[in-house]
């Protein structure tokens, strides 16, 4: 299992905002592809209510769940990869693979046969090294329940550098920089 702690500052965009950046940074793209989120809760979305978010992400063929948690800066994420089989038992059956992040569902106070897959985003989403590797700049459009919205994100090894970084893109795009916390599951879970 991977564990990681995730700083990004995130801004949503327009649809001409996220056509221009597309054809500004086109030769400057390192990666691009699809990945799918989908998004684990209770009945009562009370992981949502901790503040803990739970995924299965599928990209290209293979999988992981992940667990972020707040931390005082940036998420604490724990990352585990589990395989098409786990997947599909946990949607159809509500067998929750068994693994550390299983454990730690428990240590919070939930049983995880009482978690189900409540809703699903798809991410297109192109990536731009800057300054030689300090940021990573994705720019993505998300389709979650009949809805698209795009978003700017910088990661970076802290909040106020990711932050700059990003509201100097926009500046200098014309873009206005509103800063936006709210993550792509509390839209995705938000919308239902």
């Amino acid at each position: 299992m991977a564990t990681n702690i995730e700083i990004e500052a995130k801004v949503l965009i327009t649809k001409e905002d996220y056509d221009k950046l597309m054809a500004l940074y086109e030769d400057k793209v390192t990666d691009e592809f699809d990945q799918t989120n989908y998004y684990v809760e209770s009945k009562n979305l009370d992981l949502k209510k901790l503040g803990v978010g739970l995924r299965i992400r599928r990209k290209c063929r293979n999988y992981a769940l992940t667990i972020k948690a707040p931390l005082s800066e940036g998420l604490l994420e724990k990352n585990t990869p589990i395989t098409q089989e786990q997947y599909e038992a946990f949607k159809t059956k509500g067998i929750f693979p068994d693994c550390v992040i299983k454990e730690y569902i428990l240590m919070l106070g939930f049983e995880p046969k009482d978690l189900k897959i409540v809703s699903s985003l798809k991410t297109h989403r192109v990536e731009i090294p800057l300054e030689e590797g300090k940021h990573t700049l994705s720019i993505d459009k998300n389709d979650y329940n009949k809805i698209t919205d795009y978003e700017l994100e910088m990661n970076s090894d802290s909040l106020n550098r990711a932050k700059t970084k990003l509201k100097e893109i926009c500046e200098e795009n014309g873009i206005s920089y509103k800063d936006n916390p709210r993550s792509k599951q509390t839209r995705c879970l938000e919308s239902l």
